[in-house]
């Protein structure tokens, strides 16, 4: 058979959208991105995102990561969702309404840009979830060689963010995985290496789980401008400089919620044969 796909990014964090709405009876396709996602064997992503109908919004978006596990949010793949909704005229609508397993997450057009209301950070530590009780701030972990404090936000997906005067060289590869699957994260979870610039900047490396080292992730820029203001580093506003790209994070006073801004671009169109 035959599945039709865009392969699209934001910032480098990289895709393969398939539009479960105009083709039927797709096959599973967490089992498919082991084999597809690699750079040599097969088209190369970090993400698979399935655009889908829902009864509850406007649509909904699945998403599987590189190794096949199905994950609750990616904050650039759905920037990415909303560009190819919006440009092949399945809304007309300014705002959309995306069912997630996060819950509904709302991208509205700004300019030539996407901003998304990520909805109210949760820094509860079982609610994250971590083994850990209450909000988790500076907390020591022994890592192999070397002691990091992290601080635990998640965006509808756990992030544990670490400050470091240095991160250009630190090897993500090696700490990255290590922290991911420690025991005390009972889903695993994404790891943020960041480093404060000033009260509006931080630069971000992003380990994320299930994908390894990526040139950007919405919702860790979010987690890490969160875990920055809440440790006294910045303000509520923040430019977030990933490796593929900066993306505007602004944690609401009003709301509480944390809007993302950012851009999305479609590469090219293809088909798997299976």
């Amino acid at each position: 058979m035959k599945i039709l796909f865009t392969k699209m990014h934001g910032l480098g964090n990289d895709f393969i959208l398939i539009d479960a709405i105009s083709q039927k009876d797709l096959p599973p396709i967490g089992p498919l991105c082991k084999k597809y996602s690699d750079r040599r064997f097969g088209i190369g992503f970090d993400q698979a995102l399935i655009l889908r109908h829902s009864k509850a919004a406007d649509f909904r978006m699945e998403i599987y990561n590189a190794d096949g596990s199905h994950v609750e949010m990616c904050g650039n793949g759905i920037r990415c969702l909303a560009k190819y909704i919006w440009d092949r005229g399945l809304s007309d609508k300014k705002e959309l309404a995306i069912e997630t397993l996060a819950g509904i997450i709302k991208p509205v057009k700004s300019g030539g840009m996407i901003q998304v209301d990520m909805g109210e950070p949760i820094l509860d530590g079982p609610s994250i979830p971590v083994n850990l009780e209450g909000k988790i701030m500076g907390y020591p972990m022994k890592i192999s060689d070397r002691g990091f404090k992290i601080t635990c936000v998640s965006m509808g997906n756990p992030h544990a963010v670490i400050f470091l005067d240095n991160i250009q060289s630190l090897p993500v590869d090696k700490y990255g995985p290590l922290i991911e699957n420690n025991p005390l994260f009972p889903r695993r979870i994404n790891v943020e290496f960041a480093r404060v610039e000033n009260k509006n900047e931080i630069h971000v490396r992003v380990w994320e789980r299930g994908a390894g080292e990526t040139l950007a992730c919405g919702t860790g820029a979010c987690a890490s401008a969160v875990a920055a203001h809440l440790n006294g580093f910045t303000d509520r506003a923040v430019t977030v400089h990933l490796t593929g790209g900066d993306l505007n994070i602004n944690w609401s006073v009003e709301d509480n919620h944390v809007y993302m801004t950012g851009p999305a671009e479609e590469v090219y169109n293809g088909e798997i044969l299976i």
